[in-house]
Order: C-alpha cells, then structure tokens, then sequence
C-alpha cells in the first residue's frame, strides 16, 4: 500500500492538566465526534491513510497523548489507568460530552480503562494492536514489558523508530511523516515514555478484572502477523466482554498504515451503524 503525499491538516495545540497537548482536527460537521489517539512509537500523523474516510464519517479530532507523539509528558501519566483518566480530561477539555474512539496500541487500554469509569462518554470503542493479557504478548514486547530504563539507556529512540516502522510497516510512509515519528522518539523520549507498557504487569491483571463490566459496544481490529501484539489479544478481549468483536485483518502491527483501505472501512462501518447491533 503507498501513500506517498502528507494528507492530513497542520497541527495545533491545547493545554490539558498543565500539559501542551498535540491536535489535529477536521472541520466540524454533523454527527457525533470521532476521538483519534496515536499508536506508540507512532504518532497522529499514523492516521494519514484513514483521515479522508474518517472525516467523511463526522468529525474528527486527532490527539497525541501525553508523552507520545509530540505532546509533553509527565510521569505520573506513563499507565494505562492514568492515562484513562487523562482521556476523560481531554473530552473535558474539548467540551465532549460523548464520541465514538478510535484508540489503536496503547489507546486501546487507556480507552478501556476510561470506559469502566465514565461509560457515558463512550459511544462505541474501536482498539486494537494493543497487549492486553501478559501471557499473550509477543516476545519483543514482552522484553519491553519486563525491562528497566537502565536497559536502553545507551538507545537513542528516535533512530530506532524510525528504521523500525520504515523497514516493518508493510507501506510506503512519507518521508516527513517517519521523521515526525524520530522526533516523536529522539534521545531518551523513547525509554522514558516505555515506561507506560512496563507498567503493564501492574494494569493488565486489573483490567482484566474489569472487562465483564464494559458495556461500551467495541470492535477489535489485529493485525494477523503482528509480532508484538498477536490477535489472542483481541480475542481475550471479545470473550470477556459483553459488546465486543474481534477482526482479524491480513497484516503486521501497524494496520492502520499496512491495510488502510480495509481498516478505515471497517471503522467507517462500524461507526455508522454496526456497533448498535454487537
């Protein structure tokens, strides 16, 4: 699959909970708001491929989570459970009462987390590409998982990034948009931002104590060859869940920019209707 041009409009800025946080938004329109965040070590610009399609279906709004892409971080937010609660906060921030997310990777989790406390403010859910029992995670994740800063403490990330997703992704990436993901990681930005997937041995058993009580229709979008998070994970999830489907889709990790077409189809059918039926 190639995209070889930048689609989606330049970026701007809000302040939540203290923090410069990165946006991208697409002209307001009618229908309930659909809540973009980025996949780690990606960034909003992973949404390049699916902006079209998604903007077609209601508006939508981008966002950068606190230390991923290029927003500021904080410590204290490098979990799943923080970052729930920091979701909500940006709902808050952007006077949303309600939206349809669509939460890939690390989303995934945050966006469970949040929807076990504040299910009002989710119209459905769709995630994917994220770990969510220990046991089932692939093994370069796993050794992210069991690690320690001290272990990549000679890594610069944002080199690392970008050779990972250009030789990975099965797609043509732009050029500005593998450097918006080296920025997104330079230096030390990488390790310390590891931190939320190390906190998995402490938020994965506690979420999966609260999957039966998530109500919030979900649709679960893996990829068939992902090495870090294979589709087990989504089927735990739609196994334990009273409203979730698990999709299994003919690619690697990054789904949203290795089968673009077929994943934005899938949420484009989902958000228009299918959710109302699982």
């Amino acid at each position: 699959m190639t995209h070889p041009a930048i689609i989606m409009p330049s970026p701007s800025f809000i302040e939540v909970d203290g923090l410069r946080i990165r946006i991208m938004q697409s002209s307001a329109g009618p229908g309930l708001p659909i809540v973009l965040t980025a996949p780690w070590p990606e960034s909003i610009y992973a949404f390049n491929s699916v902006w079209e399609r998604m903007q077609a279906i209601g508006p939508v709004t981008a966002v950068d989570l606190p230390g991923f892409g290029q927003s500021e971080t904080r410590s204290d937010l490098m979990s799943p459970d923080a970052m729930g609660d920091f979701l909500i906060e940006v709902l808050d921030h952007l006077r949303m009462e309600r939206a349809h997310f669509v939460a890939p990777d690390i989303g995934t989790l945050a966006t469970l987390y949040a929807a076990s406390r504040k299910p009002e403010r989710f119209e459905s859910i769709v995630g994917g590409s994220g770990g969510i029992s220990l046991n089932l995670l692939g093994d370069p994740l796993k050794r992210i998982v069991g690690s320690t800063r001290d272990d990549f403490a000679a890594l610069e990330g944002g080199e690392q990034v970008y050779q990972l997703v250009k030789t990975m992704a099965r797609a043509t990436i732009p050029e500005g948009i593998l450097e918006d993901y080296r920025t997104s990681s330079q230096g030390q930005r990488w390790n310390e931002v590891a931190d939320f997937v190390r906190a998995y041995q402490r938020d994965l058993p506690r979420l999966e104590t609260l999957l039966p009580a998530i109500t919030v229709p979900t649709l679960v979008i893996s990829g068939k060859h992902d090495p870090f998070v294979p589709p087990a994970n989504g089927s735990f999830l739609a196994e334990r869940m009273p409203h979730c489907r698990a999709d299994i889709v003919d690619a690697g990790h990054f789904v949203w920019e290795e089968a673009s077409d077929i994943y934005a189809s899938l949420i484009a059918d989902w958000i228009t209707g299918e959710y109302r039926d699982v």
